[in-house]
């Protein structure tokens, strides 16, 4: 059993089709699924999934670094988290400098709200990090010594896309690593690394669809049902077998997320600690 967290479903829900989706996706099996809002139209979507499919789609809902420049105002998002029907997480959200740093005050302004916001309702985050490793290193630190952060649910840098030292510095903080179907590209040997050295209780895995189909999908508009391509090379990778794989990161998806305890599931304890290593720091921490 897999589980996806991290897919974009709005696509699928405008060209009404997410039932056949969501059908080859069992046939893969993908039996869990984190939907990703972002804005107030995306979350309102992925709390109607949630709410459609009980036990099988979550919502991770937020204001995302697209909105910084005219957030909306907050009273809706509260409710919707207050209410917690189904909300897994709060996001996605984050910092991305890499196309225009100029709103990077109005990002980390944002960014820092839906921090708030995650810590008042108890929520992990499912963190956007791109050209902003600093920032978002530091701001997280600060976030995970909130004494309403859960040890072992402070989130996930989803998507990861950096080096050794950034991941080291993230795993210190108690967050969890994001695996796409970038690690199957030829030129992702850096992500590789990263997935080869980490700690097996802190991977998940996600399409981030419609985006970043792995191989042997590239070309293709990314699905849910295409997690199985991405977690069967990271099996080969680790050098361990899919169905290995497949429970482990379903387990660990389960204690960051707060989601129903698959049958195989035994492993309740949090996430792993690596130590504390002064050269892996992010700065403030």
């Amino acid at each position: 059993m897999w589980t996806d967290t991290h897919a974009h479903l709005d696509a699928f829900v405008e060209s009404q089709a997410l039932d056949a989706a969501l059908e080859r996706a069992a046939a893969a099996g993908v039996a869990r699924i984190v939907a990703i809002g972002g804005d107030p139209a995306s979350n309102a979507r992925a709390l109607a999934l949630a709410a459609a499919h009980r036990g099988r789609i979550w919502a991770a809902i937020g204001h995302d670094r697209a909105l910084a420049l005219s957030p909306p105002p907050l009273h809706d998002l509260r409710a919707q988290l207050a209410a917690g029907a189904g909300v897994a997480a709060v996001g996605e959200v984050g910092l991305d400098y890499y196309h225009d740093a100029s709103n990077a005050a109005a990002q980390r302004a944002l960014f820092e709200a839906m921090l708030e916001e995650a810590a008042a309702h108890s929520l992990p985050v499912v963190v956007h990090s791109r050209a902003a490793e600093a920032d978002t290193c530091a701001m997280l630190a600060a976030h995970a010594r909130d004494s309403r952060v859960a040890t072992g649910r402070v989130g996930v840098l989803h998507c990861f896309t950096g080096g050794w030292k950034f991941a080291r510095a993230l795993l210190d903080l108690g967050l969890y690593l994001g695996v796409s179907g970038i690690v199957t590209f030829r030129n992702a040997e850096e992500i590789r690394d990263v997935v080869r050295r980490a700690p097996a209780d802190r991977l998940l895995l996600e399409t981030d669809c419609p985006y970043l189909a792995p191989a042997p999908m590239r070309g293709r508009p990314n699905e849910p049902a295409f997690l199985a391509h991405t977690g069967k090379f990271v099996a080969e990778l680790r050098g361990t077998t899919s169905e290995e794989l497949a429970a482990m990161t379903s387990r660990n998806a389960e204690r960051l997320f707060g989601l129903p305890t698959s049958a195989d599931s035994t492993a309740s304890a949090p996430a792993s600690s690596l130590g504390t290593d002064p050269s892996f720091r992010c700065p403030g921490k």
